[in-house]
């Protein structure tokens, strides 16, 4: 029964410790991620486009 009582105390000074991020923080960081979510996937979709019109004219 002490290790657990020890092992909570000690889980409670480390969360003490961690700093959670702030809504702006959340929000920005949110965006972001959004954003370059957006940039690889039209990327990706013109790779994609080119690279079968290059198939599909060269088995033509």
């Amino acid at each position: 029964m002490n290790k657990v009582i020890s092992f909570i105390k000690s889980s409670r000074l480390e969360l003490d410790k961690v700093i959670f991020p702030t809504k702006v923080q959340v929000k920005q960081a949110f965006i972001a991620v959004v954003i370059v979510v957006a940039v690889i996937s039209a990327y990706l979709a013109l790779v994609d486009l080119l690279m079968s019109a290059i198939v599909s004219n060269s088995l033509n």
